[in-house]
């Protein structure tokens, strides 16, 4: 995983997190404390509230599996379309070929469409992209696994299936270092689970829900529980903490 990338979706997770008394700062390499953290007392990372499942303020970005209508005024072949994104997040249009519309927002599509039919098939296209059916409830799942990504929460989605279905751990994986980042109720969350412990049967395997974030196997991560390790050893449950 990027560091960069991983550096600013950290941030991200921390801001504005308040929580229970701190242990006190978690250091970065060479860096200022970054956040203070507090250990939950908990067997499990606590489920996201509803309102922590739907944010209304960021637009929809097309995903696998979501179902589209397309429109072309004036063009009755290509109007009142349903297409149905594959795994990849892709659509095939006619004339208008393969469009890769995985993390692209509707208009953003029709401006795609538009663009290819322009001129060659359609004087001034006119082209309406609507979602008639999203899979909105997804999951991130990156770090040391051998196809990192967005995944959609289908059925009872758990970390050991998250894990299989981003087609397993890389080679060098560290099986003792996966963290789960969850918001409750306004709270950013994290949890370190050993994937080992789990195959053990020393707990249970986690549920995950939309959004959460899984990283497996990254140091960057890990370091977060640097303090609340040395109080609270990870032994047969995993380890939780508050963001702040």
């Amino acid at each position: 995983m990027n560091f960069r990338v991983f550096a600013v979706a950290l941030c991200c997770l921390m801001a504005g997190c308040a929580g229970p008394s701190p242990l006190g700062p978690v250091q970065t390499d060479g860096a200022q404390p970054s956040s203070r953290l507090s250990v939950v007392n908990a067997s499990a990372l606590p489920p996201p509230s509803r309102t922590d499942l739907v944010d209304q303020n960021r637009p929809y970005l097309i995903g696998p599996f979501d179902k589209l209508v397309i429109d072309v005024f004036g063009v009755p072949e290509l109007s009142q379309k349903e297409f149905q994104t594959d795994a990849g997040g892709r659509i095939s249009f006619p004339l208008a070929g393969v469009i890769e519309a995985a993390g692209k927002t509707p208009p953003e599509i029709e401006d795609v469409i538009e663009q290819r039919l322009r001129g060659r098939y359609v004087r001034d296209p006119q082209v309406t992209v609507n979602l008639k059916e999203t899979v909105s409830q997804v999951i991130t799942v990156d770090g040391a696994v051998r196809e990192p990504g967005l995944y959609p929460v289908i059925g009872q989605m758990t970390l050991m299936r998250a894990v299989a279905t981003a087609k397993g751990l890389s080679e060098f994986a560290k099986q003792e270092d996966v963290v789960i980042f969850r918001t409750v109720s306004g709270q950013r969350m994290a949890a370190l689970y050993n994937l080992k412990a789990i195959r053990r049967g020393m707990y249970d395997d986690p549920q995950l829900y939309a959004n959460d974030v899984v990283v497996v196997g990254e140091s960057q991560a890990r370091k977060l529980f640097r303090d609340a390790l040395s109080v609270v050893p990870l032994l047969t449950t995993p380890l939780i903490i508050a963001l702040q």
